[in-house]
Parts: C-alpha cells; structure tokens; sequence
C-alpha cells in the first residue's frame, strides 16, 4: 500500500450540503478502489490562483489516503465528471 495526498478544489458557489456531497463522493470513491483513509483533511475557503469558469475562490481539501499503485489513476478518472469540482491532484505522500 502506497501513501497518497489527493488536493481537492471545490467550488466556492455551491452551498454547504452540496460541498459536504461532494466531498463525501469524493472519498467513497477513494474507498471504492481500495483505499484507506488516513487524514480526511478539512475544507477551507481560499482565493484561486487564477479564475476558473468565472470563479475567483474555491474550498480547498486535502485528503490523506492509502492504497494500492492503480487506485490513483482509476480515482483521477472518476473525478473528472463529478460535478462541482474544479481541480484535483493526486501525489504520492513522501513521508
């Protein structure tokens, strides 16, 4: 089991219980593809780097996780639809 940090940018113009939804989504996803929540992070409001579709801020998420090597890849795939999210990055954690 590899050790993975999934950054998560969610949009800032949806409501509470549809961004709580969403990143429930998110990590029943996770543990779909086998894996193991370590750290389910917090949400936090911050200004984008850059404007994405019209948006100038977004909650930040940072979720710890293990898993086997394919689990990142089948996750990132299952992300790219799911609704309000912005941007996503997963990273092997080096600790």
């Amino acid at each position: 089991m590899n050790k993975y940090e999934l950054a998560l940018v969610v949009s800032a113009n949806v409501e509470e219980e549809v961004r709580t939804a969403t990143i429930e989504k998110v990590t029943d996803l996770i543990t779909r593809f086998g894996g193991t929540i370590t750290d389910p992070g917090t949400s936090e409001k911050k200004k984008l780097a850059y404007e994405i579709q019209h948006m100038t801020e977004g909650f930040y998420s940072f979720i710890k996780f293990e898993a086997d090597a394919t689990a990142p890849a089948e996750i990132e795939n299952r992300l790219r639809i799911v609704e309000n999210v912005l941007r996503f990055l997963i990273v092997k954690d080096g600790e």
